[in-house]
């Protein structure tokens, strides 16, 4: 629900990323598992003012990427200024204090840099990669982004009116309003209720002193997590970080803190009008937060039964043989804090109940008889298979060291990972779905043609 921007390289990096892409996928499933292994084992330091940074060698393409990830996002805004943390990440590439908007433009297109700047429930990255030639150029753009945004007024009046646009246009979007008001369900008073863009009557009442008092508080280097990610040596990484970030003066940043979601008494159910001809369904409860010890189970057991696309149980059983549904998929996202799991589907408006009732079928199944020899071997093996993936660029890499580094998960995340999924049982796929999957305490939402949806004879299935 945020709202990323990108500045696209249209430079020497643009020109030539799908040659570099080729060959950093032969790089990494080509090379023995060792020498990956290897290569994917950062280092670390800290900066004397308190920054976290992460350095990765990968030399065989010339690219780095860095990445910075502040602790600051979503669920650090003020409940009368919902949007804020977006609206600040939005404008920290509208103009710094000696570069406008204009000049950041034409200053990463020189360079052919590719730039992302998003921001999340609980953090904000800001993300550049460059060619090794220009590495100096780019430290340069993403300290200036990150310690020196201006906060124009006509900036804001600006970003204001097309969030504001971009709010109306979700009113449109059946999912989005169906996981608005899903969110609203399960989590109460807790932060993750609100949508990171905003709501329409809170991002009126963000003003300058409010985006100037948000950046002075949370954008402090202590505060920061800093990955280098390319073709440069510890030793650079460091020289460079320290001329272009030694300078930030430390704060007093402080850190967000709320007790988790609390599981819903009993099921409830949410009708919101929609003239469509099919019906969106988003079903669930609170979840799991990141540090969970069951993580690597619980993502095989989604995968088995949702998460695995067409080799999940739920597109086998709602869809390929019930014919209910035209897409299903379930999902636990894992957060600082709890966060939701959640079954999404889209089905016509006359097949809601019933479709309901199939997938509360699925989570019952799974509860009481687990799962084969066969489903638990071919979710492994597809979860470890498609992870080099995951990791295949320098930009990947470096989002997921900030990210390891955000939930304190160990340096080792990236060569443990694999072996975490193996060690899943079949016992602990069985465990984790009775402990975590509630079908008798759900949070469902239908958004559709409420006269042509029967909800009332479903209501026995998801209440005890």
């Amino acid at each position: 629900m945020s709202t990323p921007f990108r500045t696209q390289g249209r430079g020497a990096l643009g020109l030539l990323w799908p040659l570099f892409a080729g060959l950093m996928m032969c790089v990494v499933f080509l090379g023995p598992s060792r020498v990956a292994a290897a290569q994917i084992t950062p280092t670390q330091f800290q900066t004397e003012n308190g920054m976290r940074v992460l350095s990765l060698e990968q030399d065989a393409l010339p690219i780095v990427t860095i990445q910075a990830l502040v602790r600051a996002g979503g669920s650090d805004d003020p409940k009368s200024k919902i949007g804020l943390a977006n609206m600040a990440a939005v404008l920290l590439e509208a103009g710094t204090a000696k570069r406008s908007a204009l000049a950041l433009s034409e200053a990463l297109d020189s360079i052919g840099a590719d730039l992302s700047i998003n921001a999340s429930k609980d953090f904000t990255t800001i993300q550049i990669r460059v060619l090794k030639k220009d590495i100096e150029t780019g430290f340069d753009l993403l300290s200036d982004l990150l310690i020196h945004p201006k906060f124009e007024p006509e900036e804001i009046a600006r970003i204001r009116k097309q969030i504001a646009g971009e709010i109306l246009a979700q009113q449109d979007q059946p999912g989005i309003i169906a996981r608005i008001a899903f969110q609203e369900m399960i989590y109460g008073d807790h932060p993750y209720r609100y949508p990171n863009i905003g709501l329409d009557e809170t991002i009126q009442k963000i003003h300058r002193r409010d985006l100037v008092r948000f950046h002075n508080r949370y954008y402090q280097p202590e505060n920061t997590i800093l990955a280098v990610v390319g073709d440069l040596t510890e030793a650079e990484a460091k020289t460079l970080v320290r001329t272009y970030f030694g300078a930030w003066e430390k704060g007093s940043a402080s850190f967000f803190t709320a007790h988790p979601s609390q599981p819903l008494p009993t099921s409830s159910v949410k009708r919101i009008e929609k003239d469509l001809s099919q019906a969106t369904v988003i079903l669930g409860h609170v979840g799991i937060d990141r540090a969970n010890s069951d993580y690597y189970a619980i993502q095989v057991m989604n995968y088995i039964l949702g998460g695995g696309g067409f080799s999940s149980r739920m597109m086998k059983d709602v869809r390929d043989d019930k014919g209910l549904v035209y897409s299903i998929y379930s999902h636990f996202s894992a957060n600082r804090f709890p966060g939701a799991f959640s079954v999404t589907f889209q089905t016509k408006n006359s097949s809601t109940a019933e479709a309901i009732r199939a997938v509360l079928e699925a989570l019952n199944n799974i509860r009481n008889t687990g799962v084969t020899e066969t489903e638990l071997s071919e979710a492994k093996s597809y979860l470890t298979g498609s992870f080099p993936l995951r990791i295949d660029t320098t930009r990947k890499i470096a989002s997921y060291l900030t990210t390891l580094a955000f939930h304190d998960l160990g340096l080792d995340y990236l060569e443990s990972y694999v072996e975490r999924i193996k060690s899943v049982t079949r016992e602990d796929v069985f465990r984790v779905a009775l402990k975590y999957l509630h079908p008798k305490h759900m949070a469902v939402v239908a958004v559709g043609q409420q006269e042509m949806i029967t909800l009332e004879s479903i209501k026995e299935h998801v209440s005890d």
